[in-house]
């Protein structure tokens, strides 16, 4: 950073801004930070200048002494400036105080030789800590989740089935192995997030937002010519299969979410998860309704009218019988317990029979009489006067 931003850090007392005292817990610095967030944060604020530039501050100041480390350097800057102190805007010039000076590079030079010292102390302080982030190794980057579809059949859909599914992937780029430059071309640290990885935007502190670099996808480093195989993406395609257990019970139209069969991560990251929307082809008998599957039964008229014991599959299972008592009415619907669809607590629904009476199309005359007769033996029962009554 420049001097005048560095003196700018030099002359601010962090505590003071944040109101509490320099030897606070985290907590209390934590609780102090939130409280005056909260009270000056532009979206409660609108067109309050003066309680926008006080939440920057905060904002600032806790991004310092709301983390230990920096909060540690700060404190030791703090107890140097206040033993000798130093002049600002004088860059590596005299140290001095009342009592004489003595130059402040030797003094840089002296904790800085073996490593370490007063010079990174004040290189990660101030926005000098390249050398630190280049040395930092990259962020652990969790795999990006997958989409595909599968086609099942209706009883798969009722028993569940495992499917074979051949996904597309992302690999290592043969030309660059992953790095995403030309080979032969020698890498930098990314300009955009100084060899972080990331970049963050907002105010800072709790409100902060953090976000993969879009300059180096998360690499910290980038080169001056992209790899002309993948463009800089440093990933190539491939295809890969695995196996997809579909759940029992499975409608159509769900999507099915597979933990960890996404795309792979990067730096020992976790995979992405793989969404698995499915469509259920119909049946040629069943159909289904929630948890229930369902049936229609056709049953002749003296079936219905006389009762009788009528015979039906189930899906996967053997026949059931159901008893029509006499005088049963079309469209009536009966229950058979548990041999509908697996349930998500892994209980059977039901299966619900539907009772259609077919009329014959044609009649041959033994029928026609015997139909003749019953026509006769009814007649003083109109089954329609009361559409007339008023």
């Amino acid at each position: 950073m420049s001097d005048a931003v560095r003196n700018d850090w030099a002359t601010k007392d962090f505590y003071q801004v944040l109101g509490v005292a320099k030897d606070a817990s985290a907590a209390d610095i934590k609780k102090a930070y939130r409280k005056l967030a909260r009270e000056n944060h532009p979206d409660s604020n609108p067109g309050d200048d003066a309680k926008h530039e006080k939440f920057k501050s905060v904002a600032e100041a806790y991004d310092v002494i709301g983390d230990e480390a920096k909060r540690s350097t700060y404190d030791e800057f703090r107890s140097l400036q206040s033993r000798g102190g130093f002049s600002p805007g004088m860059g590596g010039g005299g140290f001095g105080g009342a009592g004489g000076g003595f130059n402040l590079d030797d003094l840089l030079r002296e904790r800085g030789g073996a490593g370490g010292g007063l010079g990174d102390m004040f290189g990660d302080l101030f926005g000098g800590g390249q050398r630190t982030r280049q040395q930092q190794a990259p962020r652990p980057r969790r795999g990006a989740d997958m989409e595909s579809s599968a086609t099942i059949g209706f009883t798969d859909a009722i028993d569940g089935v495992t499917l074979s599914l051949r996904l597309p992937t992302d690999t290592a780029c043969e030309t660059c192995q992953g790095t995403g430059g030309k080979p032969g071309t020698r890498p930098h640290i990314c300009p955009r997030c100084e060899g972080a990885g990331f970049v963050v935007s907002g105010a800072g502190g709790a409100f902060a937002m953090q976000e993969t670099c879009p300059a180096c996808g998360g690499r910290q480093l980038v080169y001056d010519e992209a790899c002309p195989t993948c463009h800089g993406s440093g990933r190539g395609t491939s295809a890969r299969a695995i196996q997809a257990r579909i759940p029992a019970g499975v409608k159509d139209g769900a999507k099915i979410r597979l933990k960890g069969k996404g795309a792979p991560g990067e730096n020992g990251g976790p995979a992405g998860d793989l969404f698995v929307k499915v469509t259920v082809t119909p049946h040629r008998v069943f159909g289904r309704k929630d948890d229930n599957l369902t049936i229609d039964v056709p049953v002749s008229f003296d079936e219905a009218a006389l009762g009788a014991e009528v015979r039906i599959p189930t899906l996967g299972g053997s026949p059931v019988t159901l008893k029509l008592p006499a005088g049963t009415p079309n469209g009536r619907t009966f229950r058979v317990r548990g041999k509908g669809a697996t349930k998500r607590d892994g209980t059977k629904g039901d299966l619900l029979a539907t009772i259609e009476v077919k009329v014959p199309a044609n009649l041959d005359p033994t029928a026609r009489e015997a139909l003749e007769a019953y026509r006769t033996a009814t007649a003083g029962k109109p089954l329609r006067e009361g559409l007339f009554s008023s």
